[in-house]
């Protein structure tokens, strides 16, 4: 899946409706009746979480409030840059590693993206497989958590075990199976099924 120009998949219960970008998907939701007796669940399939969206005003409303090229907040500390959709978290470190990561061009936190960047790159079948058993099992547990099998699939998904996975699968809902199978796929892309080492 393409990181920078993600996809999201829209279920009502167990019926699966759309998977597209952000504009189509809030577009479809605007647009249909709401039904309030109805589960509506929308995806997003680079990391299997559940997103809600405000869908107050007009369309063009909703897409100027939800798009992050439409956001109209002033990037203040960005010298005039859009928002990148970045997001702040805790991080603890040593004072040593504080030191060193503000003494890197950029400061702290661009040097921990570099790192990470280029730790992506050194292993990407490892990231690619990690990010789609993290997605796939965020999307089973919120949507199949209650079905038959769904603690033995989870299992088989980080085991890479294909055939178990697919056998525990079997007898969910037609449209609930398949996009569990989407967004697993590249966890079983390998032919002996056996995670990559990570390099020492």
């Amino acid at each position: 899946m393409d990181d920078l120009n993600p996809t999201y998949t829209l279920f009502v219960d167990q019926k699966h409706l759309l998977t597209a970008g952000l504009p189509e998907v809030l577009t479809h939701l605007k647009n249909q009746p709401q039904n309030p007796h109805a589960q509506v669940l929308v995806f997003e399939d680079q990391t299997g979480r559940t997103v809600d969206f405000d869908l107050r005003g007009t369309l063009e409303e909703v897409l100027v409030r939800h798009l992050p090229s439409s956001d109209a907040e002033p990037a203040r500390a960005g010298r005039g840059r859009p928002r990148l959709g970045v997001v702040a978290r805790e991080v603890t470190l040593f004072p040593r590693h504080w030191e060193w990561l503000e003494q890197q061009p950029g400061g702290a936190s661009a040097a921990l993206r570099r790192l990470i960047e280029e730790a992506r790159k050194q292993q990407p079948d490892l990231t690619k497989i990690r990010q789609a058993q993290t997605a796939a099992d965020r999307f089973m547990s919120v949507i199949a958590g209650d079905l038959p099998g769904y603690q033995e699939a989870s299992r088989a998904l980080y085991a890479r075990d294909f055939e178990r996975f697919q056998q525990e699968i079997q007898p969910w809902p037609e449209d609930i199976r398949g996009h569990a199978e989407r967004l697993a796929g590249p966890v079983f892309e390998s032919a002996d099924g056996r995670e990559p080492r990570a390099e020492s």
